[in-house]
């Protein structure tokens, strides 16, 4: 439910506070003081579509915050911690909407920043708006039929789910169908091409880093004799050359040991110099011996070198046509494989999805013929009890028809056609009320189908409590005594839920548990409106006469406002 809302620099409101209690509360006030501003707000908390044009002008921005209490709700608790909101203590959430006069809007949940889709997910569980827009929405087959699955409760509902999930894995299966079959001609072009691919690398069959170890092999062979050269000159530096006389490196090491250690016994620090010119010996001594072994075994090989240059030239048209090195070749013939094997699968594929579709088929039909069931035994529960509300409604001998008929072929929500027919009085024909209905009939059809609703939902079988609903002058074109029983079932559904009305009624003003008034200041020559105060006792008589004949102080709408109060379920 809507613990409050606060507003600020929306329309013409600078600033209110909106309290909102249990029960049926009413708001009024005079034209243009900003009552439908409040719903405004209401709606971007709810993720609405925001309007900088909105915004009042000379603000910057408009922020519009409010409050909800969320527990008993735990799908809308688990949305909450998915976008990384929190839940206070006391079971509530704050929900902020913040709209700049030039720019975006930005929405946040429970103190995180949410997107705006977020809000309008909570809104669907915690809130139902209803204007003169959602008369026109009731208007629709859609609509109608969503109102008769409602009404037919939640085993109706889990069945639906159950349809609902069997045909979107209908759609799935047969869309991939359609992709095999259409795409058949291009698969097996791309599978003879990686058939292809795949036995010229099995020809050439190249090892993980080969390549690499052709070219240095190249390399190696191709300057043969400028290696052996260095090879020997170094070796010769190191260890001498038997025909040469000039001392070797390991002869100069060797004669600079023995002269250390002569003198070591004179200074220690001295011995320690003769042992690392020891090592140094040593060290010199391997680089000698591997270096003649270097030399030994570096010939010249023309039939080895052309044999690499052979072998690269076959390595190099793989990696030309499949990737920069050999071992990017083997990472392509390794995914080829795997994606052969599954384009090889398409016929077997297609034969499973064709059986599942089968299936599925015959589940869809099973399903849908206990979908149209159910909602013809609702049908007639519905048009039941929403003409006897009707008939409370000022509306005697008024009937709704509701009409299940099957729909041209199945669709994503069974095989039926939902149609809501109004028979205003005795001996007129049925008309569907998207055709028919005036804007008046409209509205308390709607309120009895609402009430009818809520009725069936605390009767049946428990579940999710019921929604806030919120009605936006839905009251328009009633008058009289049907003004009087829109407001006794505006008070009846407020027993079951909250409910909010912003109306111009006395009439249904004075059934209301909670009364609150818009009220709006001329202190500056923008005549804001400066808040929303609750009205009792004789200030709630008072408005209640001006709502009646536009005089607060007129005795005689006093008088009325007062026996509204007394006759009014609420006001005894």
């Amino acid at each position: 439910m809507l613990e409050e809302i606060a507003i600020e620099n929306l329309g013409v409101i600078r600033a209110a506070r909106v309290p909102l209690s249990d029960g049926l509360t009413v708001i009024t006030g005079e034209t243009g003081a900003g009552k439908t501003m409040v719903l405004t707000g209401l709606g971007l908390l709810m993720g609405g579509k925001a309007d900088p044009g909105a915004v009042r002008p000379g603000a910057t921005g408009a922020v519009v915050e409010g409050r909800l209490r969320v527990a008993g709700h735990p799908a809308v608790v688990r949305r909450v911690d998915d976008a990384g909101g929190e839940v206070d203590d006391d079971g509530t959430v704050v929900v902020v909407r913040t709209v700049a006069a030039e720019g975006r809007s930005r929405a946040h949940l429970g103190g995180r920043s949410v997107p705006q889709g977020v809000l309008a997910e909570i809104a669907d569980e915690l809130v139902t708006v209803h204007g003169q827009a959602d008369q026109l929405r009731l208007r629709t087959p859609a609509k109608q039929r969503t109102a008769l699955d409602t009404f037919a409760g939640a085993t109706h509902l889990a069945l639906l789910d159950r349809y609902r999930a069997a045909w979107q894995e209908r759609a799935a299966v047969l869309a991939e169908i359609e992709d095999l079959t259409t795409r058949a001609a291009e698969r097996a072009r791309e599978a003879e091409l990686l058939r292809l691919g795949l036995a010229e690398v099995e020809r050439i069959d190249p090892k993980p880093g080969e390549d690499a170890e052709l070219t240095a092999l190249v390399a190696r062979l191709g300057n043969a004799e400028g290696l052996r050269q260095a090879a020997q000159q170094a070796h010769d530096a190191v260890a001498g050359d038997e025909m040469e006389s000039a001392g070797s490196a390991v002869d100069a090491v060797e004669r600079a040991r023995r002269a250390l250690e002569a003198a070591a016994g004179d200074d220690p620090a001295l011995g320690e110099h003769a042992t690392r010119l020891a090592e140094a010996g040593y060290l010199l001594a391997d680089v000698a011996t591997e270096l003649a072994a270097y030399v030994d075994d570096l010939q010249a090989d023309p039939g080895g070198l052309e044999a690499a240059h052979a072998r690269l030239a076959e390595l190099n048209t793989l990696t030309r046509s499949y990737g920069e090195t050999v071992d990017d070749v083997l990472r392509w013939a390794s995914d080829a494989g795997l994606r052969l094997l599954d384009l090889d699968d398409g016929g077997e594929r297609l034969r499973g999805m064709t059986e599942r579709t089968a299936e599925l088929d015959a589940q869809i039909a099973a399903l849908a013929a206990e979908l149209t069931a159910g909602r013809a035994a609702a049908a007639e529960r519905l048009a039941e009890a929403v003409t006897a509300e009707l008939a409370g409604l000022a509306m005697s001998g008024a009937r709704l028809l509701v009409d299940v008929t099957a729909a041209d072929e199945p669709g994503p929500y069974g095989a039926d056609q939902v149609t809501f027919s109004l028979v205003p009085h005795p001996g007129a024909p049925a008309r569907p009320l998207g055709k028919g209905a005036s804007g008046g009939e409209l509205s308390r059809v709607m309120l009895a189908v609402e009430v009818a609703l809520a009725t069936a939902a605390v009767e049946g079988d428990g579940g999710t409590p019921l929604p806030t609903f919120v009605f936006d002058e839905v009251d328009a074109g009633v008058g009289g005594r049907a003004a009087v029983e829109v407001g006794r079932r505006l008070a009846s559904l407020a027993r079951s839920t909250q409910v909010v009305v912003v109306t111009h009624l006395a009439q249904v003003a004075a059934f209301a548990d909670a009364h609150l008034v818009v009220t709006k200041s001329a202190a500056d020559a923008d005549a804001t409106v400066t808040g929303v105060r609750e009205v009792t006792g004789d200030e709630r008589v008072r408005e209640l006469a001006r709502m009646l004949s536009g005089q607060e102080d007129s005795q005689a709408a006093r008088q009325h406002a007062v026996e509204l109060l007394e006759t009014s379920t609420v006001g005894r």
